[in-house]
């Protein structure tokens, strides 16, 4: 049982991410915003998306929200954790 919520929480988070690595480049073309604040603007879009897309899927509120980070953190979020974080997003 364990092991299928987590493979749905899983499959549904490679679904996000892409939605939501397009998403924070939406907003990062459209708006300058600090580069150090881009992994944090990445996991609230990922939580957003995620509560939002109860139509799509069958799974808990809590497990949606799940989903939502790691693919926030996955799209887009890490990556701007390593990179060089200095400037501006424009």
């Amino acid at each position: 049982m364990e092991n299928e919520v987590m493979q749905q929480v899983l499959i549904f988070t490679t679904i996000l991410a892409p939605i939501v690595a397009a998403m924070v480049q939406v907003v990062k073309q459209t708006v300058t915003l600090p580069n150090n604040i881009l992994p944090i603007l990445s996991l609230v879009v990922g939580l957003g998306v995620g509560s939002v897309a109860f139509p799509f899927t069958d799974m808990d509120f809590v497990l949606r929200l799940w989903a939502g980070a790691f693919a926030g953190l996955g799209g887009t979020g890490l990556y701007e954790l390593v990179a060089k974080r200095e400037g501006t997003s424009k």
